[in-house]
């Protein structure tokens, strides 16, 4: 059991979070907690004024503060302390805080767990998200968070990366799945320019103080988009008071914005330290595996059937984000559908094309030894080995001259590509090839067709 200066020790760190230094120090700091008995706790202030000033100017926070350590419905009175020698002193009553009638309807309303609106996209979950290296570190992060929400070292999980790369759905994923292990949990996601509003519609109505209780008492709370916070002072300010008392209360934060903390502009100092304390995880842009992986999920999750020709072309061109890859599957199924065709390669291009640029095919070293390994019918490894029969010899040069001419590669790199060879050796055999090519036509004919393959 916690005694009553324990108590009220718990109280003075909430109004200390939410209150300016100077106004805690002159008004709360020397108030003394003398008895908590049936549902009435009584302090001990200097003077019947002081009394009066906490009543009009921050009776809703002292009240939201006891509620939450003393419990609700928790009733206030005031011991005036009239001779300090001799100890006599008068009774106030407290009038308490506002009723919920009295409070603008637009406002968050505290809410019991079994109702609390978590503003969760319930679509967004740890089945929906593609796993992938992009990924890997952030969502491992989440999925360790569930398991123990604001008791790990990830508080608060900054998740930060471009537009459209699946920071929202992560995030939402972690929420949802955080109510999967326990429904009474209140996990609540919000913008970070919805919260921009609440705050200026709290301070309009002068309710900041019950905009502090509702974010207080939440356990997981989700900001999307934290940039957006830049240049607002009254709003960092708020938030600031609201992150610390949940962090300190080991209560989970997850905050997504589109650049790493050092990057945020307008953001105050406090803040950006804060936003370290945790980890701060990137997810980049998926990589050809993973949006290959999102595509297959997405079909599956769709019923579309696209044939890997298509599922390849697509993933090699849309390499932007996630939206991007999902708005380019709903087009084409609605293009084949109005018009009756056959998603194919050539209506993949027509649709992709109106949305990203078509990106022309990058041909790599490694291309042009399987390509040319194979059109002379030799293993791979031997053109890269130090074999030197004329077959593969041959072969080894031809690959060595289609690595000038088809890579932005230099000759030393092509050279230790091809098996760690000199400078010399490379440009030998890419002279030999040249010279040959002059009188040779089989050898003309041949490195024609290899190009085309690989160019096409």
């Amino acid at each position: 059991m916690q005694t009553l200066q324990q108590q009220w020790a718990q109280c003075q760190t909430i109004l200390a979070d939410n209150l300016t230094t100077s106004a805690y120090q002159t008004w709360f700091a020397p108030i003394v907690p003398l008895q908590f008995a049936q549902g009435v706790l009584t302090l001990q202030v200097k003077s019947q004024f002081v009394a009066e000033y906490i009543e009009e100017n921050y009776i809703p926070l002292l009240s939201a503060a006891i509620f939450r350590v003393f419990g609700q419905g928790t009733k206030l009175e005031y011991r005036v302390l009239i001779d300090a020698t001799s100890g006599a002193g008068t009774m106030l009553p407290s009038a308490g805080a506002p009723s919920k009638s009295q409070m603008l309807p637009n406002m968050p309303q505290p809410a019991s767990a079994n109702n609390f609106d978590t503003q969760l996209n319930t679509f967004y979950t740890f089945d929906s998200f593609v796993a992938g290296e992009p990924n890997k570190l952030a969502r491992n992060a989440g999925m360790s968070i569930v398991q123990n929400p604001g008791r790990t070292a990830f508080n608060p999980l900054f998740i930060y990366g471009g537009s459209g790369v699946g920071k929202t759905h992560l995030a939402n994923a972690i929420g949802n799945q955080v109510l999967a292990l326990n429904p009474y949990a209140r996990v609540l996601y919000v913008s970070a320019n919805t919260f921009k509003l609440q705050y200026q519609d709290a301070a309009k109505a002068n309710r900041i103080p019950d905009f502090l209780n509702f974010y207080q008492a939440v356990d997981v709370l989700i900001v999307d988009d934290i940039q957006y916070f830049a240049g607002l002072k009254g709003t960092q300010d708020t938030f600031f008071h609201i992150f610390n008392y949940l962090q300190q209360s080991r209560k989970q934060l997850i905050l997504t914005s589109d650049r790493p903390p050092i990057e945020l502009k307008d953001i105050e100092e406090r803040l950006l330290t804060r936003f370290k304390w945790g980890l701060a995880a990137e997810i980049t842009r998926p990589d050809y595996q993973l949006r290959r992986n999102i595509l297959l999920s997405k079909m599956h999750r769709d019923g579309i059937t696209l044939s890997d020709d298509v599922i390849d072309f697509i993933a090699q061109n849309v390499r932007e984000s996630v939206r991007d890859l999902e708005g380019i599957l709903a087009s084409l199924l609605a293009h084949s559908t109005l018009t009756d065709k056959e998603i194919d390669v050539q209506l993949a291009e027509q649709i992709i094309s109106r949305i990203v640029a078509i990106q022309p095919r990058q041909t790599t070293i490694p291309d042009i030894i399987a390509t040319v390994a194979e059109y002379f019918n030799v293993p791979p490894k031997s053109i890269v080995a130090q074999n030197r029969s004329k077959d593969i010899s041959q072969a080894r040069h031809v690959a060595l001259y289609l690595s000038k001419e088809l890579t932005n590669c230099s000759l030393n790199e092509i050279g230790f590509k091809m098996g760690r060879r000199t400078h010399a050796t490379v440009l030998h055999s890419i002279s030999l090839v040249k010279s040959q090519l002059e009188f040779d036509p089989v050898l003309r004919q041949r490195v024609a067709q290899l190009q085309a393959a690989l160019t096409a």
